[in-house]
């Protein structure tokens, strides 16, 4: 079976699954988008390291997946804010923003066995008690565990840019999609994209211009984020001579 028949199965089964999706109260398109997977799982290899701490620190640093809103204060001991991180890929930038940070709370979402793999190693090296992980498609992970109104960002890194026309539709930030974030903000509260595709990152400055209930907290673009840590994506985007595109909406 060649590559593009492989990937045109997976597309197939993929969406016939919104057939058999449960009722979550979500709208039959956002259930739709819910079902076309913004990530393929791509074959990876652990480090010896990223294994040994996958499987001696999944269970004490990762939330299992499940169909019951998250409790915070339960988690995290405490009533700090929290941001949600979506695909944190190897999970550096992500560990050093959760130590810069330690009176906010960070609950990071990755599929990738590798990275989830490095980020617990992180934590326990570094010692962070306001980060953990969970390792679960993104979009059942706000339908079924993060309540509405209960989020205070919601930080979404280089995301795969999906480029060939057919994919676009597998972009993480588009509508519904983003409708869907915009309902676990809270009043006040942020999304903020960075991406080194240009063509992605007009598209996503349009949808999430034309998303209810967003206002850009600045014109156009944002500037950059000083506080945002380099990402190994990132690197390789500027080595590329790839433009960094960066923007910041917040609920009204």
């Amino acid at each position: 079976m060649t590559e593009n028949q492989t990937e045109n199965q997976t597309e197939n089964q993929t969406e016939n699954q919104t057939n058999i999706i449960e009722e979550t109260g979500l709208t039959e398109q956002e259930k739709k988008h819910r079902a076309i997977h913004t990530f393929v799982l791509r074959a990876g290899h652990f480090t010896n390291s990223e294994r040994e701490a996958y499987e001696s620190q999944h269970d004490k640093f990762c939330i299992p997946y499940e169909k019951k809103f998250l409790n915070y204060e339960e988690i995290f001991g405490n009533k700090n804010p929290v941001v949600v991180e979506i695909g944190f890929g190897m999970g550096k930038a992500t560990a050093i923003i959760a130590e810069n940070n330690p009176d906010i709370n960070y609950i990071g979402i990755e599929v990738h066995k590798p990275g989830v793999g490095k980020l617990l190693g992180e934590i326990r090296d570094r010692g962070l008690k306001n980060l953990k992980i969970i390792e679960h498609d993104a979009m059942e992970v706000l339908a079924d565990q993060i309540a509405d109104d209960s989020v205070s960002a919601f930080h979404i890194f280089f995301a795969d840019p999906w480029p060939k026309k057919r994919h676009h539709k597998r972009r993480l930030v588009q509508r519904p999609r983003t409708d869907l974030l915009t309902k676990k903000l809270f009043k006040g509260g942020y999304l903020y994209f960075v991406t080194d595709w240009l063509p992605y990152a007009e598209f996503a400055l349009e949808e999430l211009t034309l998303t209810e209930g967003l206002k850009n907290r600045f014109e156009g673009y944002a500037p950059h984020q000083e506080w945002r840590p380099e990402t190994r994506f990132e690197q390789k985007g500027l080595d590329a001579n790839r433009v960094i595109n960066e923007m910041m909406f917040e609920k009204k």
